[in-house]
């Protein structure tokens, strides 16, 4: 997408609901906005890391749209548009039981773990499902 990234601010923070944190990757990356009837129902933001590995930042569904799958159509997008540019596709996510499997179902296999990056590097504790997460789980697919 063209424009100000920052008009989705409010999807945005459906996935990364701290706002600094949003802004440490929303201007150097680049944004997908799938919309229904003229309204953006989900996002995608990916970023080139380095070494072939495109990651995807932030990735969003509306409440009202979630089990669409509209989720998992921005991630066949993005692996689409880039297969043959990037080797790795990459997300990094909480550990949830609400995420990982997703991710999972999409063709993604757990990589790594970054100890401690939300109790770290957010001001509040993140709950999701009930559980205050802690670690960052790293999974990535193939191109």
């Amino acid at each position: 997408m063209t424009g100000d990234k920052r008009q989705y601010m409010g999807l945005l923070l459906l996935a990364d609901e701290q706002e600094d944190m949003v802004m440490r990757y929303l201007d150097r990356g680049t944004m997908f906005v799938l919309e229904e009837g003229g309204e953006a129902v989900a996002e995608c933001v990916v970023t080139d890391e380095g070494s072939g590995v495109l990651e995807i930042k932030n990735i969003a569904v509306e409440p009202g749209h979630q089990g669409k799958g509209y989720g998992k159509t921005l991630i066949e997008f993005v692996a689409d548009k880039y297969r043959g540019e990037y080797a790795t596709l990459q997300v990094g996510t909480g550990d949830s039981p609400l995420t990982v499997p997703f991710y999972e179902r999409c063709g993604f296999a757990r990589h790594h773990i970054v100890e401690n990056f939300f109790t770290e590097n957010y001001d509040h504790p993140i709950i999701e499902a009930g559980v205050q997460l802690a670690d960052m789980v790293y999974l990535r697919r193939p191109l």
